[in-house]
């Protein structure tokens, strides 16, 4: 059986405190594998957006244990969790986060400056990136100088110049329409299958379920039901 790439189990966390404390995740168990593409549903406030931070290393639970590519981030201080961060998970967020005054190739390559990688490495695999989300002829571009769904593709862009075992994607077509969130969500799953990564998307839309191999569904911090889909597009 092929291990988890990322593996939670009985998370917690609690956020705030006196009156204003609240329990944002109740016990959650959830692993990924490679080569799936999973979807996290659920109504706002129910913690989906608080587990993906957990998830990304982002912020430390406040009981249970979570471990990246057989990494326990238990105990970990903030410099230990940027570097798994860095080393194992990209991120892709529903307002893209692209620099305005940067080319789409320099926004790519932002990824591997921060792990200190050569220029010149750098950029050619920035291009490459670009490339495998169908944007080789926008290297050059500037995010104005995009459309919505070609931002994103740089977003996810950014997100696998690095390699990462994990993709972690909030919301990643809820600014986009149809037909730009469906290429999105086809490059994705191209991500997660042809590459062996393991991809998971927050959302709200149920448009996206046809490209899901699993679906897990939250609620008031719990994980109230996960069923899984064979009929995924491959």
């Amino acid at each position: 059986m092929t291990e988890p790439l990322l593996e939670a189990t009985n998370v917690a966390k609690v956020l705030g405190s006196g009156a204003a404390k609240v329990e944002a995740l109740k016990g959650v168990s959830l692993t990924l594998k490679a080569g799936e593409l999973t979807l996290l549903m659920g109504p706002s406030g129910s913690g989906k957006t608080t587990l993906l931070s957990i998830l990304g290393c982002m912020l430390t639970p406040t009981e249970g244990t979570v471990r990246i590519c057989g990494h326990s981030t238990a105990g970990a201080d903030p410099e230990k969790l940027a570097l798994l961060r860095r080393e194992h998970v990209g991120f892709i967020f529903q307002s893209f986060h692209l620099f305005p005054t940067l080319s789409a190739t320099d926004n790519v390559r932002l990824a591997l400056d921060v792990r200190g990688e050569a220029s010149s490495s750098a950029k050619a695999k920035s291009r490459e990136a670009l490339a495998k989300v169908g944007l080789p002829h926008k290297l050059k571009a500037f995010p104005r100088e995009l459309s919505g769904g070609e931002q994103q593709r740089v977003a996810i862009a950014r997100a696998i110049v690095g390699n990462p075992s994990i993709i972690l994607a909030d919301e990643p077509t809820a600014a986009l329409d149809g037909e730009n969130g469906q290429a999105v969500m086809r490059i994705l799953a191209g991500i997660a299958r042809e590459q062996g990564r393991a991809v998971l998307i927050v959302t709200h839309d149920p448009r996206l379920l046809p490209f899901a191999d699993r679906v897990v569904h939250i609620e008031d911090g719990r994980i109230v039901s996960e069923e899984r889909r064979d009929t995924a597009p491959q």
